[in-house]
């Protein structure tokens, strides 16, 4: 099944992610197929980027996105 989710990146204590659509048996930071949009939680207004074209192209082939990516997307 492929799944939405998020990937870590960033240093210690100073985390980034990335929306990453990805296989389902791969590991957190595996590889992926496609990177759909970031989130940084550090900065102040905690941004958010995600290519929604993309996300609903994703959607619509059967992709499901994790509960993370859910509540900060809003969808």
């Amino acid at each position: 099944m492929t799944v939405i989710r998020l990937t870590r990146m960033g240093r210690k204590k100073r985390p980034f992610y990335r929306l990453a659509v990805t296989d389902s048996r791969k590991r957190r930071d595996g590889g992926w197929i496609e990177l759909i949009g970031h989130y940084n939680p550090m900065n102040e207004e905690k941004t958010l980027v995600v290519d929604n074209e993309r996300l609903d192209y994703w959607l619509s082939t059967g992709a499901q996105m994790s509960d993370r990516v859910k509540k900060i997307t809003g969808r």
